[in-house]
């Protein structure tokens, strides 16, 4: 959007041009809806000015050593990454409604979405859309498109705010929430699911950090004709099974950790795959690769969820958009790091994670499930109101307070560790959480 200053002279030839008044303008707007009076808004200030004050609120962050995560991690991103997709015809570039002169742009999207279905094992990828719950939640809806069933069941394993916004795109769906067993895993039985289902929605590693038994699950979706959807975590293919191995029928993730910076909450990365079957039921974009007339190599826009525009409630998403730029820092990402690379980060978190469950336990601070996890765990800190005023006085954020989503939860601790963090910080960490 633009802010073009308009002075009293010019508005007065505008109204002229077009033949009304403001007042004409403004007609449709109820007289009690109307501000009357002038905004309480400050006056204008120079451009040093406003450099001086947003100086001085930069300067009161601080760089913390995070140890929390439920979705967004800190992960070391490549310089390079910065660099490339600062260029201005990335960083400018719009939607490639033109393919005649955006092949750069569309050529880019279709690496991406070669480099996810290649992670994922799934056949087709979108061109991304908003982050990883507006992914889940389009997913949950796509389900209900494909089958026409409108009972949806979902793992209390999932990301507690990924659950908030399937709420909200779900309010004509009949939701039933799995339990979690007492080591933290989706509690499932076949006589559970009827032909009414949908599909059933999990999340893998779940959002305590647990690894899911998919194969198990994907046996008792399918037995009963519903469709299986799986939240993933991007860097746990690098070690961990991929959602199209254990054949899940639409995998969404969040891709922040794929190059992005944690960024105050955004923006971020809505990954979303599918079996090939289900294309044409997909939101978002779908860049294809084709030959133009002289048999050059080219890219359009194969299918688009824009076609809302002539179906309107009978499209099959309202997200007509994708995250641009944010998928090419993954692409870059991904090119960047390779197979060994992504390997790597997980291996590096999976082994750095346990280090510190293992120093924090002979701290005497107990780990609440004892099913395997990768890079976050739940623990239990006496007193954890108090420590984690201690951890932030050490410029530390120790991790996300699970009471606010289970008030039973009153000391639980989700700690995550990424491949940054070193023995030295997970050390202190543990000395101020232990109870010793």
């Amino acid at each position: 959007m633009h802010y073009i200053p308009v002075n009293e002279k010019e508005r007065e030839e505008m109204l002229k041009l077009i033949g009304a008044s403001i007042e004409e303008i403004f007609s449709t707007i109820p007289e009690n809806l109307r501000f009357k009076g002038k905004l309480p808004l400050p006056q204008g200030i120079s451009e040093i000015e406003v450099r001086r004050i947003f100086k001085e609120l930069s300067a009161k962050n601080k760089e913390l050593v995070i140890f929390a995560g439920l979705g967004a991690y800190d992960h070391y991103i490549p310089s390079v990454i910065d660099s490339i997709i600062s260029r201005p015809e990335f960083y400018t570039a719009y939607t490639p409604y033109q393919p005649e002169v955006s092949q750069g742009t569309l050529r880019a999207i279709y690496e991406y979405q070669s480099m996810i279905c290649e992670l994922t094992k799934m056949d087709v990828s979108n061109a991304s859309i908003y982050d990883g719950a507006t992914a889940l939640a389009e997913a949950v809806w796509m389900a209900f498109s494909i089958t026409g069933k409108n009972k949806v069941f979902l793992s209390k394993g999932v990301n507690p705010l990924y659950i908030e916004v399937i709420k909200t795109y779900s309010q004509f769906l009949e939701l039933k929430f799995l339990d979690l067993d007492e080591n933290g895993r989706t509690m499932i039985e076949e006589n559970m699911i009827d032909d009414r289902t949908s599909c059933l929605v999990i999340q893998n590693p779940n959002f305590l950090g647990i690894i899911e038994d998919v194969f198990r699950i994907e046996e008792i979706v399918h037995k009963k004709n519903a469709l299986f959807v799986v939240s993933f975590d991007p860097i746990s293919l690098g070690i961990l099974v991929p959602p199209g191995d254990y054949n899940a029928d639409i995998a969404t993730a969040e891709g922040q950790s794929l190059g992005l910076p944690l960024n105050f909450g955004g923006p971020y990365l809505g990954i979303f795959t599918s079996k090939k079957d289900y294309i044409r039921f997909m939101p978002g974009r779908i860049i294809g690769k084709t030959q133009d007339v002289e048999g050059k190599t080219g890219f359009v826009m194969t299918l688009q969820t824009r076609e809302q525009h002539i179906r309107r409630e009978k499209a099959t998403s309202n997200i007509c958009t994708n995250q641009q730029l944010c998928a090419l820092t993954a692409a870059i990402y991904l090119a960047l790091m390779g197979k060994e690379g992504i390997r790597e980060v997980a291996n590096q978190s999976l082994q750095k994670a346990h280090y510190l469950a293992e120093t924090l336990e002979k701290s005497g601070i107990k780990m609440v499930f004892k099913s395997s996890f990768f890079r976050e765990f739940v623990v239990n800190v006496p007193e954890l109101d108090k420590k984690y005023k201690e951890c932030l006085k050490e410029d530390i954020l120790p991790g996300v307070k699970l009471s606010r989503f289970n008030k039973e939860w009153k000391d639980y601790l989700l700690i995550a560790v990424t491949e940054k963090r070193t023995k030295e910080e997970m050390d202190k960490l543990a000395s101020i959480l232990s109870t010793s």
